[in-house]
């Protein structure tokens, strides 16, 4: 067993997240800044083109975090098995790349050069998947090295430098480089055994188990494809993108309870989701509310010419909030599920198991997602609707889509942890997120002033944000008893 620390790697975790949102604003701020808008819709295509050929990593990663957990051996195995996957990866790129160049007005040079960061996103992953079944804090570490490393990087590649998207593209993977190689070090003593071909035999007789779930995500990612195959631009993406990068703030709440997988892997004690999802709602509504609230001064910092998609980012802050606890969900579905442990298993015990049941719901709710999308947006197409309309109806059809889904999500996770959700606590979140940021969002009404210099626009900015954050915690930690007991044992942990 490895002994994981839930509430330990949990609260490492949601702060290195936290570092993350700083990071990430940082480095958008970059390259919106430097970028034209052309090319950050074509930075936002690259990040969508490749995560079609990173569908062959979980053939090994999968299997790596689930045996780990459990005592097992096989991290040398997968860490080398799916390096080599990495390069077969690249090839499958290229000629993607190559094809879908021609399609659509794009610099093929640049999606043909950011092929580099595939083999070491497949490198990187395979160690992120041990350190979650072996010490899922390690996993933070890795990703402090590679939010610490990309801030200078970007500087020095993208501002001053001047490379646009090819210094963007080196920033990511030199940045990726440091993560791997920390946890190359944090993780040695499950890099130490030999390498087995008992677990070759295993992942590839089951290859399907861990390939069918990506293939709902691939289809997911599609949607930024279809939207500028259908449109013929990139500066309607560059929209969706700027509002994807203040809304996805919402997701970093899911940090919390990304111990709990292995966890569940490693003890089967249900009783850990009922505390995770309270925790994960305790710091996903205020960051809902602070993504709504500060939609406008947000989009404004990435570069003023995004500020009219706000209601992009409240419509998708909501999506983010919903699919961060379909996540937590998933995570303790499949994490009690103990087929894989049976010798006998048989590909219909797999077909039952949670392993296939769940990924069949995701892919059902992409699918309708992604249909959804192809038919109304060629039907605005036709009607000649602007850029940002489109955007905004694509919003909307993810949020319609989302709802019914994440319901049934909840309704599975009733039904086998029988929770018993603190209705009172969540009341109270809400109460201090309204409170608060509805007087942040009248303060910046009357007096936040929008100047386009950022040197300028920022420091009138933060103490907005600080008054924010400072108000939701200090009313909720007044009127909520469990939130006393979160913050002694937060000093409780970090003093061990």
């Amino acid at each position: 067993m490895s002994g994981i620390r839930v509430t330990y790697s949990g609260l490492i975790s949601f702060a290195v997240s936290l570092v993350s949102v700083f990071t990430g604003i940082v480095f958008t701020l970059i390259v919106t800044r430097q970028l034209s808008q052309e090319e950050f819709g074509t930075w936002g295509l690259i990040g969508g083109m490749t995560g079609y050929v990173l569908i062959f990593g979980p053939i090994i990663t999968y299997w790596l975090t689930r045996e780990i957990a459990r005592g097992e051996k096989s991290g040398k195995t997968g860490f080398i098995t799916n390096g080599l996957f990495g390069i077969g990866a690249v090839l499958i790129y290229l000629i993607i790349a190559s094809l879908f160049g021609t399609q659509v007005e794009v610099d093929q040079a640049v999606l043909l050069f950011a092929a580099i960061t595939i083999p070491i996103e497949y490198l990187r992953s395979s160690l992120q998947s041990i350190a979650l079944g072996y010490k899922p804090h390690v996993r933070s570490y890795g990703l402090l090295a590679f939010e610490l490393t990309k801030i200078p990087l970007g500087f020095a590649l993208i501002y001053f430098l001047d490379m646009g998207l090819i210094g963007a593209i080196l920033t990511v993977a030199l940045a990726s480089s440091a993560e791997t190689i920390l946890l190359i070090v944090k993780t040695r003593d499950q890099l130490k055994a030999k390498f087995n071909t008992v677990y070759l035999k295993k992942w590839s007789k089951l290859f399907w188990i861990p390939t069918y779930p990506k293939i709902s995500n691939r289809i997911m990612n599609l949607d930024v494809v279809v939207f500028s195959i259908i449109t013929g631009t990139l500066s309607g993406l560059a929209f969706w993108t700027a509002a994807n990068a203040i809304s996805k703030i919402v997701a970093h709440s899911g940090q919390i309870s990304i111990p709990l997988y292995g966890k569940l892997l490693e003890s089967g004690k249900k009783a850990y989701l009922q505390d995770n999802l309270l925790r994960t709602l305790y710091f996903s509504i205020p960051l809902v509310a602070m993504a709504m609230t500060y939609a406008k001064p947000g989009l404004f910092t990435l570069n003023p010419i995004y500020e009219i998609a706000s209601v992009v980012v409240i419509i998708m802050s909501l999506v983010v909030f919903l699919r961060t606890l379909d996540g937590v969900f998933d995570s303790a579905l499949t994490g009690i599920e103990k087929v894989d442990l049976k010798d006998d298993a048989t590909f219909k015990d797999y077909i039952k198991s949670k392993l296939f049941y769940i990924p069949t719901v995701r892919l059902i709710h992409r699918s309708t997602y992604l249909v959804s999308v192809i038919v109304l947006l060629s039907i605005l197409a036709i009607s000649s609707f602007s850029d940002i309309d489109m955007v905004t109806y694509w919003a909307l059809i993810a949020l319609a889509t989302q709802i019914p889904f994440s319901l049934y999500f909840y309704i599975l996770a009733k039904r086998n942890f029988d929770l018993q959700i603190d209705k009172i606590a969540i009341l109270k979140y809400l109460f201090a997120a309204i409170v608060v940021f509805g007087l942040v969002y009248y303060l910046m009404e009357e007096f936040l002033i929008y100047k386009e210099s950022i040197f300028e626009f920022i420091p009138n900015f933060l103490p907005f944000v600080a008054i924010g954050i400072g108000g939701y915690l200090g009313i909720t930690y007044l009127i909520e008893p469990k939130i006393r007991i979160l913050f002694k044992s937060v000093i409780k942990e970090l003093t061990k």
